[in-house]
């Protein structure tokens, strides 16, 4: 092996490894045990069992068949693993993950038995990884539903949380790490580099949010936990947000939490909590519900002007983020909801 080949299998090897020790540390050593950093823990295991197999196997072409097989396997959970983290962290309840996980495993098992690798390397090279790939593709598809709000968020150019950052970075170096598998010839060299940016750029992330003077981000989820507010400080919220409908407070592009919360004379903290847990959505979707009912109302009865200008006129800085609220939240877009509803 020479010597930059050396330099090469170290930092590739050195990726993997500190994806298992990150695995480990997800579900073992996190402050606050969140359901979702097992589904973290999870996938940053699969992905370094498939990822060191690639590497070794390249610079050890003998490697034994078993090896390869269980490293080939462990990319049916790549998708899935992913998909469960990003969705238990947008939805409160604990998502479904047996029938995202055990079909897939009872599979892989099946299939491992009745054509194991070193006698069907064939169907292996051919049918099965393609299929293990298209599956993991699929996943990546999947999962855009969770990752939509960030990307909305930067299209808006609205600051982005901690979670925000981490959420999309994961989702990033997943899909660009299947990329990888699926398009270049030269899988281990590009993968094993990718692998190590990519673990060595969760670990800054890491490192960087605890050492925050905010709550670190994988705790984030249970900020509100032990806070319950009160019924009179309820009724007293509930009945100060109409002062955002009444006075249209949502028609300025830039609203903010901080704003209204200034408007209503509350604390942010405490209308974010109202907010999230009473309501059940965020700041910005909520705002974004006072728009469509304010388009909603302009699409009835404007007639004289462009679709896009009421989408202007209700609140929104741009045409595609008007249109892909309007989409989202009513299932329609808006020229369809004006020739319905117009009066």
């Amino acid at each position: 092996m020479t010597e930059s080949n050396q330099l090469l299998f170290f930092f590739s090897a050195l990726g993997a490894f500190n994806g298992f020790l990150l695995s480990l540390y997800f579900a073992i050593h996190a402050k606050k045990k969140i359901f979702t950093n097992y589904f973290l823990s999870l996938l940053l295991l699969v992905l370094s069992i498939r990822i060191i197999k690639s590497v070794f196997f390249y610079f050890n072409p003998h490697l034994s068949n078993i090896f390869i097989q269980v490293g080939l396997s462990a990319c049916v959970l790549i998708g899935p693993f992913l998909f469960l983290y990003l969705k238990s962290y947008a939805e409160d309840e604990k998502p479904n993950w047996a029938k995202h996980v055990i079909p897939y495993i009872a599979a892989i098992t099946i299939l491992g038995y009745f054509y194991p690798y070193v006698e069907h390397r064939e169907k292996w090279r051919t049918w099965i990884i393609s299929a293990i790939s298209a599956q993991w593709f699929i996943y990546i598809i999947l999962s855009i539903k969770y990752i939509l709000p960030v990307i909305q968020k930067i299209k808006e150019k609205e600051s982005l949380r901690k979670i925000d950052v981490w959420l999309l970075s994961i989702y990033l170096g997943v899909t660009f790490i299947w990329l990888a598998y699926t398009t270049s010839a030269y899988t281990s060299y590009i993968a094993g580099a990718l692998s190590f940016t990519f673990i060595l750029y969760i670990i800054v992330l890491l490192l960087v949010f605890r050492n925050s003077k905010e709550s670190a981000f994988f705790q984030e989820k249970e900020k509100y936990k032990n806070k319950e507010i009160d019924q009179k400080t309820l009724d007293l919220i509930e009945q100060k947000l109409s002062i955002i409908i009444e006075k249209e407070l949502f028609l300025n592009p830039n609203f903010t939490l901080d704003e209204a919360a200034k408007e209503l004379k509350v604390t942010k903290h405490l209308l974010s909590q109202y907010v999230n847990e009473i309501l059940g959505k965020s700041f910005s979707n909520l705002v974004k519900e006072y728009r469509i009912e304010k388009a909603k109302r302009l699409l009835e009865t404007e007639k004289n002007y462009t679709i896009e200008s009421l989408g202007y006129d209700s609140g929104f800085n741009s045409k595609s983020t008007f249109f892909t609220a309007f989409k989202t939240i009513t299932g329609l877009t808006p020229a369809e909801y004006q020739k319905t509803h117009s009066k």
